[in-house]
């Protein structure tokens, strides 16, 4: 089948270069969002959707929205048979959707109808869930509501985040959206509704997302750090300064909550159970750094406490 391609993040890469090297599809052009400022150094940057089509000749289409005539007019020239999207970044309106004739199949990091939304994979480690999984579906007007192709399971393990789970999300995924695509060019795959019930919605994470409340239970911390890890980051305060987190240990001692202790075998801080054992932490303005090594420069004074 003649492709277009929809992508945005590091996470759509593997689907992308899968759907290159198919004998089967032609990726005929691919779809991204426009060049932007990014990194330290505040360059204008591609993204890897964007870089990698570029190593290989393909189009790239880069509409400010999706609703822009010249946007629709070159879609509509290209005339392909179908539109895979992964992790794209932008709602599509119905005439772009019309515009192939087996239409716009989405790749969703959930199992749905579980955890619709723009962030399934944290969500998921946020609520606790043991399984998660890809689906494939077709895309309609509302939010990832559209019948489903196909699926993949994963399993979340204790020390998961959500760059390790995502990462494997995506490269299992992007085999389903590929026999997805084989199916449906063969005619021996249809798609079926979602279910009416376990509907569930995942919102954007934003920076507020990774504040860490130590009145929380050690559990619902440890999860909250891990669903925002790499990004946005899990962060408190110590001092009237930012410290991020990495994802931390379970212990069975309990210590007041906020309170922060030092010891030899590590920085233990109190939550509103037991306490959690810092790993890797990044001082504001530093480069990461063991926590141990973060508290011996920091030279806290007894007593002292985060949040």
């Amino acid at each position: 089948m003649r492709v277009i391609f929809a992508g945005t993040p590091e996470p759509a890469v593997p689907s992308l270069r899968r759907l290159i090297d198919s004998p089967r599809h032609e990726v005929v052009a691919v779809v991204t969002r426009p060049d932007a400022v990014a990194g330290r150094g505040r360059k204008v940057t591609r993204s890897p959707i964007g870089l990698l089509a570029d190593e290989h000749g393909i189009p790239v289409l880069t509409p400010g929205k999706p609703s822009e005539p010249d946007f629709i007019d070159a879609l509509t020239e290209l005339a392909p048979d179908c539109c895979p999207v992964v992790a794209y970044g932008a709602l599509l309106p119905q005439r772009v959707l019309d515009i192939p004739r087996h239409g716009w199949v989405n790749l969703h990091f959930s199992l749905l109808p579980a955890w619709r939304g723009a962030a399934p994979v944290q969500a998921a480690i946020l609520a606790g869930d043991e399984i998660t999984g890809a689906s494939t579906f077709r895309i309609e007007a509302g939010l990832d509501t559209g019948p489903v192709f196909g699926v993949v399971t994963d399993k979340i393990g204790v020390a998961d985040t959500a760059g390790t789970l995502l990462g494997r999300l995506s490269e299992s995924g992007a085999h389903l959206l590929e026999t997805t695509l084989n199916g449906i060019e063969d005619g021996t795959l249809q798609a079926v509704p979602q279910a009416a019930d376990g509907v569930s919605y995942a919102p954007k994470v934003d920076a507020d997302a990774g504040h860490i409340r130590w009145d929380q239970p050690a559990l619902a911390i440890s999860r909250r750090i891990r669903a925002v890890t790499p990004a946005p980051g899990a962060w408190t305060e110590i001092d009237g300064k930012r410290l991020k987190l990495g994802p931390v240990e379970l212990v069975e001692e309990v210590l007041p909550h906020r309170a922060v202790e030092v010891r030899k075998s590590g920085v233990y801080i109190g939550t509103a159970t037991t306490a959690v054992r810092l790993n890797q932490v990044q001082p504001q303005g530093k480069r990461p750094m063991p926590a141990l090594d973060w508290a011996r420069g920091a030279r806290l004074e007894p007593g002292a406490v985060v949040g």
